[in-house]
């Protein structure tokens, strides 16, 4: 087992995750190693008709991708018009596609989309992925591998664990109206954690806007802060634990 620290904003993360064991006084958070057994495949990606407009959720691998004509192709643009465009990220980009290299076949792409126009989307990568000189991101930047993510971007050693799964790369369009925002993040948590859920996870972990706290309460979300702000080009983010269990519905 590998011990944490505390962090240092939020609520305690035993007091969301029971796996999580409270520390002693001037102890550190227990990560345990779980044991369990991962299922023999992960259902292929589905697309859901939601009572929300016409709005489509869609989780796509390297098995159906194909099924699905150019999503993933218009998903990889609307993550350059995020991250590169808006966000002024230093990323890699092609054809008017972000992409790096956990865009891989260990990955999940969850994608919102309607009427051909994608909304916005997320990447599930497992923790203990590994390909070459990678494995994931969190994990990657703590072993120093990565420019623009510092290494001590968690509270404790990046766990490398079945039941959990990376996510990156989460994002809502510019393109989506205010009055619609909230449905639209509470959809794409939702469809992540069924992803999730689906591939054996119990809990996500993953970077997101230093403001995820705010969103997250307005949508009745839980999440715990694993890791200290810092700044990627300018944007304030954060690493933070989610359990999957809490966002389907």
């Amino acid at each position: 087992m590998k011990h944490s620290k505390v962090p240092r904003s939020g609520a305690p993360a035993w007091t969301v995750f029971p796996d999580l064991e409270p520390p002693e006084p001037g102890g550190s958070v227990t990560i345990p190693r779980l044991a369990h057994k991962r299922p023999e495949a992960i259902p292929s990606a589905r697309a859901i008709k939601l009572d929300h407009g016409q709005v489509k959720a869609t989780t796509l691998s390297f098995n159906n991708m194909n099924d699905y004509g150019n999503l993933l192709a218009n998903y990889l643009r609307a993550r350059k018009e995020t991250f590169i465009d808006k966000l002024h990220w230093n990323l890699p980009e092609a054809d008017g596609m972000e992409f790096d290299q956990y865009d891989n076949p260990f990955c999940r792409w969850i994608i919102l989309h309607e009427f051909g126009e994608v909304l916005g989307g997320v990447r599930l990568t497992p923790t203990t992925a590994k390909c070459g000189l990678y494995s994931y991101m969190l994990r990657d930047a703590q072993r120093g591998i990565l420019d623009n993510i510092p290494d001590d971007v968690l509270f404790f050693e990046a766990p490398v664990e079945e039941r959990v799964w990376e996510a990156s790369r989460l994002f809502i369009s510019e393109s989506v109206p205010a009055k619609r925002r909230a449905d639209v993040q509470n959809i794409l948590m939702n469809q992540m954690s069924i992803a999730a859920h689906e591939a054996g996870a119990t809990q996500v972990i993953g970077i997101v806007p230093a403001v995820w706290s705010r969103w997250l309460r307005r949508l009745g979300l839980d999440a715990v802060p694993v890791g200290p702000s810092f700044s990627i080009d300018g944007t304030k983010s954060q690493s933070a634990l989610f359990p999957v269990s809490k966002y389907i519905n």
